[in-house]
């Protein structure tokens, strides 16, 4: 069975809410995060399976189409390769908010999916995301939980805590 590092896009890898940007539906609008790169290669060179879950509601408020979704997780793989990093698959639900789909965070649905998919064992893998939906997920699914950034979320009891993807990554494969 494989190890997974299962990470919430918006918040974890890349800016959102930020000087630059508010929300990134076009790929002009995407930026990785200081250090999501060398985090994401650690990841890759120890052997675990990377993977991206996201909540892309935009897409069922009609604020972008699938297809631009896409040129997005382009640019991302596009940025990532640079630090000859890689993600084993991205996973997005697509649905409005409060849709009450089994794959919007906080439902574990995209983890489990991908877990069976790629022969992951959950209950050795991580998630790890900026906010609560993203660390109610991963205990759901039976994943380790990780909540990174400065982001004040009320209420949210993940297993471990760190300021960053990177730090966490040094911590995880010192």
């Amino acid at each position: 069975m494989n190890v997974g590092i299962f990470l919430d896009r918006d918040g974890v890898i890349n800016e959102v809410l930020s000087h630059r940007v508010k929300f990134v539906n076009k790929p002009k609008d995407f930026y990785l995060l200081d250090g999501v790169g060398a985090a994401i290669k650690r990841f890759n060179k120890a052997g675990y399976k990377v993977f991206v879950v996201t909540n892309q509601g935009g897409i069922g408020l009609g604020y972008m189409k699938e297809s631009m979704l896409d040129k997005v997780h382009n640019k991302m793989k596009d940025d990532l390769a640079e630090y000859g990093a890689s993600v084993e698959a991205i996973s997005y639900c697509p649905h409005k908010p409060h849709a009450g789909c089994a794959c919007r965070k906080p439902e574990p649905q995209m983890i489990l999916d991908l877990a069976k998919k790629y022969h992951v064992d959950v209950g050795e893998s991580y998630m790890v995301g900026d906010r609560a939906p993203d660390i109610e997920a991963g205990k759901k699914a039976g994943a380790k939980t990780v909540l990174v950034g400065s982001r004040k979320e009320d209420n949210v009891e993940a297993d471990l805590q760190f300021a960053d993807l990177l730090a966490f990554a040094k911590w995880l494969i010192p």
